[in-house]
């Protein structure tokens, strides 16, 4: 029965994840960004502890890249000075789910029925819910002549993957979307995944 059980939950997780085919999220974004002012040029900079990872920090660039692009800002070539420095961040946390007080014990139970029967029963203690992640990304503008932070952007989302390969691309477009308006804060983005 346990096997059985365990199989039709993989199975039931395999299939939303296949069927999963847009994002929300909540975008906040601060900044006023000068009117007069386009993209252009940028490179990434990089804090001390992101340099300490750097593979880690390529997938995180190589997923905003695309949305910076939709932006209308260009990666500086070789020996070109950029305009813009841009700085990234993410994080991921697990959220366990909480146990059904019906489900999640386990034991033998033993005694008497409403009609006087007596009887002994098993309890198996199981959590078949999944994992949810809370996932978020921040991206910073700053203008690299005067050092001033132009725009900030957050994107926030949850659900059953924890995100850092597959969910990154629209989690940065999400947060870029609305540039270079602010919009209300929060605000709820929605992106289109790609089919997998």
């Amino acid at each position: 029965m346990l096997k059985v059980l365990t199989a039709l939950t993989l199975a039931a997780a395999l299939s939303g994840c296949a069927s999963l085919q847009v994002m929300d999220a909540e975008v906040n974004s601060y900044g006023n960004w000068p009117a007069q002012r386009a993209p252009a040029a940028y490179v990434f900079e990089r804090l001390p502890s992101q340099q300490s990872r750097p593979e880690q920090q390529d997938a995180l660039e190589a997923a905003a890249g695309p949305a910076l692009e939709a932006a209308g800002f260009k990666p500086a070539a070789a020996g070109e000075t950029a305009t813009y420095g841009v700085q990234l961040g993410w994080r991921v946390a697990q959220q366990l789910p909480a146990r059904d007080p019906y489900w999640g014990r386990g034991g033998v139970f033993a005694g008497m029925g409403t009609h006087g029967r007596g009887g002994v029963g098993f309890g198996l203690g199981m959590n078949l819910s999944p994992p949810v992640y809370t996932r978020e990304v921040v991206l910073l503008l700053r203008d690299r002549a005067s050092g001033q932070t132009l725009y900030e952007t957050r994107a926030a989302s949850s659900g059953y993957m924890d995100g850092f390969d597959g969910l990154l691309p629209a989690m940065f477009e999400a947060a870029l979307k609305d540039f270079p308006n602010g919009g209300v804060n929060p605000r709820n983005v929605r992106i289109d995944l790609p089919a997998r």
